[in-house]
């Protein structure tokens, strides 16, 4: 491997996160013990309490249940070590090779994922650019051979250029989403001068909130906006980002003074939508065939997962607060650059994917940018069974996703 494996990131917030909990099964336990001043009889004790206390009894006392309880402590915490530790162990590593850049400008570059494709190349093929988020890297779009949305695109005749934003320099440190959308104008005016008609716009996630500013700014030059998974009403569904709005604020001071936000504070970002989410899936990875297709997916995807990019201060600051502390592009207050985007403005053909399994971005907030009274002017809806990764890797990405995607893009 080129460099070791750091992940899952934070590592240590996985591991307290997991010993932390079922060490206070243990605790709880004690307070139960018919010798603690704070235990009731089990005559007298809450009724689910009550018949947890007669089955302790029948296994043989408490002594015998509580060297049990800690041994299965003990095997939870060794199984998880072990899962991360097969992980960061493990030899597969993503091996696809990079298509040549066509345009750069500071670290950003544009790929050209239909260079060595022949029906990409071919005359009259519809150039698309492609914004993929500025946390986590493109690779996603890319996984594996069979498992790459990019070359599925070009594959039916399109010609995908993929924006790649690096990681941000000490000048990009200093961008607003002002400047970065600004950066995709510049890369938009390429592409549409390359192929000599307007290209089509895809975003995914948050690179989808960044191209809808994209098309809003540039409307003559995006021939449609296809829209995966893209935020927009950041308080329609406000249940799975307690975390982040309540630590918004505090985070925003951080991106201040560290002039980013750190990968390691976006993953902890992550870790709130699901705590859990790693022993679940660490626990599984150990029960994999490590020379199958699953442990090889699994390792791309927690690769993909754990090496993406700081986010620069100031947009740090906007997203934080302004979308979601005070949801300026739900309300249609967002303003880039000197232009409020207002979704209805727009008059472009537009895809909008939901994705109704996604825990990342919920779906009632990507719904709004397909909402007839205050979403974009001339869209169509797409809702698929899928969540917001599996959209991209699942089994059933290219037959849900990818397949209707390419048709809508090639119709226009």
């Amino acid at each position: 491997m080129p460099h070791p494996r750091l992940g899952p990131r934070p590592l240590p917030l996985h591991l307290g996160t997991a010993l932390m909990t079922w060490a206070s099964c243990a605790s709880a336990w004690r307070l139960w013990k018919r010798d603690s001043p704070d235990s009731r009889p089990a005559s007298t004790a809450p009724e689910g309490v009550a018949e947890i206390l007669k089955e302790v009894a029948a296994l043989g006392g408490e002594g015998r249940f509580e060297q049990a309880l800690h041994r299965e402590i003990g095997r939870r915490m060794d199984r998880l070590a072990r899962g991360v530790i097969a992980y960061r162990d493990h030899p597969f590593e993503r091996a696809l090779e990079t298509p040549p850049p066509a345009w750069q400008e500071g670290n950003t570059r544009l790929l050209d994922y239909g260079h060595t494709h022949p029906a990409a190349r071919k005359r009259g093929a519809r150039a698309v650019l492609v914004v993929p988020s500025l946390i986590n890297r493109w690779e996603v779009l890319d996984l594996t051979v069979e498992k790459s949305l990019l070359r599925a695109m070009a594959a039916a005749g399109l010609r995908p250029y993929l924006v790649d934003w690096g990681t941000p320099d000490d000048a990009e440190r200093r961008f607003d989403l002002a400047a970065y959308v600004g950066r995709l104008e510049r890369a938009l005016a390429f592409v549409g001068k390359r192929s000599r008609r307007a290209a089509a716009v895809m975003g995914y996630c948050m690179g989808g909130t960044l191209a809808v500013a994209l098309a809003a700014r540039q409307p003559r030059k995006v021939a449609g906006l296809a829209l995966l998974a893209a935020p927009w009403d950041f308080h329609a569904d406000k249940t799975g980002h307690a975390f982040l709005l309540s630590a918004g604020p505090m985070l925003a001071q951080m991106a201040d003074r560290l002039g980013e936000l750190p990968v390691d504070v976006l993953q902890t970002l992550f870790w709130s939508l699901d705590p859990w989410l790693a022993v679940k899936k660490f626990g599984r990875f150990l029960g994999l065939d490590p020379h199958s297709d699953s442990a090889r997916e699994f390792v791309l995807l927690e690769d993909w997962l754990n090496e993406g990019a700081p986010l620069a201060g100031p947009t740090a600051r906007e997203c934080l607060i302004g979308w979601y502390g005070d949801n300026l592009p739900g309300t249609g207050q967002w303003v880039v650059g000197g232009k409020k985007i207002v979704p209805r403005k727009i008059a472009r053909p537009a895809l909008v994917m939901i994705p109704s399994g996604d825990r990342i971005v919920p779906p009632l907030s990507a719904a709004a940018l397909a909402d007839p009274k205050r979403g974009l002017k001339n869209a169509a809806r797409l809702d698929l069974p899928l969540g917001h990764i599996g959209m991209m890797v699942s089994g059933r990405a290219r037959e849900l996703c990818w397949t209707p995607l390419i048709d809508w893009l090639k119709a226009r």
